[in-house]
């Protein structure tokens, strides 16, 4: 039997050490959602800083804080989440999505006159 690994902890401790390795350069980001909650998050220094981050007390939106002031945001669009219907709309007209609904139904119709209920 292997006597040499007797009473070690396998698993539970490296037998690695910290010599020789170099860390990458980190920087502290601070947040702060609309409940005044603050934290702090230790990002990389050579990533792109995100301005918004999920609070980790009330999960509201907190907002990058740069020399202790909340950092104003370009008002791109609404951040809320987009239903499939906004989607559609950004591909087609309404004149368009009316005759699309037209055709459907129309469709329906023929098909549960003929007895299909089903697509």
């Amino acid at each position: 039997m292997s006597e040499s690994m007797r009473g070690m902890r396998l698993g539970s401790q490296s037998l690695e050490s910290d010599v020789g390795i170099e860390l990458s350069a980190r920087q502290l980001v601070s947040f702060r959602c609309p409940n005044q909650h603050q934290f702090n998050l230790v990002f990389a220094e050579n990533v792109e800083l995100p301005e918004l981050w999920q609070c980790q007390q009330c999960q509201a939106l907190a907002t990058r804080m740069i020399d202790g002031e909340i950092l104003v945001r370009e008002q791109e669009e609404e951040d809320g989440v987009r239903s499939h219907y906004d989607m559609v709309k950004e591909r087609r007209t309404e004149e368009e999505l009316e005759e699309l609904l037209q055709e459907m139904l129309t469709s329906m119709r023929r098909r549960r006159s003929e007895g299909q209920l089903s697509a």
